[in-house]
């Protein structure tokens, strides 16, 4: 299993087994072996979430789908961190084998700011965010719509991700810039 250092620390239970029955009933996929620590939420339309095999959803986790045509798909092996944040107006694709850190924020819209019209009557404006395999995302990232993270990239911690991230660049800053590549 690839996160075997990672599975090998979570101290499964009769209530992290509640859980993940609990979360499989709501979700639209829930695979084997999914990790659901504890005040993790799942929020507004649970059925439009998929989260493949082995996946690992740290305490604080919040994933919301927020409406009924919102989807979310976290991939196989793929650990979510403490307090990470997932809101999906349109769509957000996390790939299998990633790491997201704690304090991570993903969210694939943005509020319009119009002159001339009250900012909370305004609308949201939203584009899809795809996270490809393998990727790790540093704590406390921040990634914005339209935004499409390559395979094998890494993101640094406190990055304010606003444009697309080639496969196996390092990334980092506020806004994120090349920074490197993986080797």
């Amino acid at each position: 299993m690839k996160n075997e250092q990672l599975r090998k620390h979570l101290k499964p239970t009769l209530a992290s087994r509640l859980r993940y029955f609990k979360n499989r009933l709501k979700l639209e996929h829930c695979g084997v072996n999914v990790y659901f620590e504890v005040n993790t939420r799942i929020l507004r339309y649970p059925k439009n979430v998929s989260i493949f095999d082995n996946a690992v959803i740290k305490e604080g986790a919040r994933i919301c789908s927020c409406n009924e045509s919102a989807k979310i798909s976290i991939g196989k092996n793929t650990t979510i961190g403490y307090h990470t944040f997932i809101f999906a107006s349109e769509k957000i694709t996390i790939g299998e084998d990633c790491l997201i850190a704690p304090f991570v924020y993903m969210v694939d819209s943005d509020h319009s700011i119009d002159r001339g019209q009250r900012i909370n009557s305004q609308s949201n404006t939203t584009k899809p965010i795809v996270i490809g395999d393998d990727v790790w995302i540093g704590t406390g990232a921040k990634i914005l719509k339209g935004v499409t993270i390559g395979e094998g990239a890494v993101i640094a911690t406190g990055s304010v991700v606003r444009e697309n991230v080639p496969s196996y660049s390092i990334y980092g800053g506020v806004p994120a810039k090349k920074i490197g590549e993986r080797k």
